[in-house]
């Protein structure tokens, strides 16, 4: 991984591709929101993961980020970030669930590099 300054931001180099990063939304990604998707999809993958390990895979997980909390007066500090999971699936079991998010949290290596620095909230909803 490389960045690399531009005019508005940074350009970050991957094997993947590059990335467009910027304190203005009109020129890349906000490294803030970079912190949120990491931690939101390392969550995602590691439900996936423990729902099929568990027998009850899911045909689709969105994630919505209802709030993301900031502390204006410490650099705008990230404090608080609620994910809302969206679990569709036929075999999803709902009384399995606090488990399943127990080891999704333990096994998500974003959400364990944040905590507990940043209060992290997960609630969900389960669509048959």
């Amino acid at each position: 991984m490389n960045f690399s300054m531009t005019e508005h931001g940074f350009k970050g180099t991957t094997n993947f591709g590059t990335i467009d990063i910027s304190a203005n939304d009109e020129h890349g990604f906000r490294p803030y929101q970079l912190l949120v998707s990491s931690i939101a999809v390392c969550s995602g993958g590691m439900l996936r993961n423990i729902l099929e390990k568990m027998r009850m895979p899911a045909t689709h997980i969105s994630i919505d980020v209802k709030e993301i909390d900031r502390n204006e007066e410490i650099a705008n500090r990230v404090e608080k970030i609620h994910l809302h999971f969206i679990i569709e699936g036929e075999s999803i079991k709902e009384d399995q669930l606090p488990r399943v998010f127990e080891l999704t949290r333990k096994n998500c290596s974003m959400l364990q590099s944040v905590l507990p620095a940043i209060e992290i909230v997960e609630t969900y909803e389960v669509v048959q």
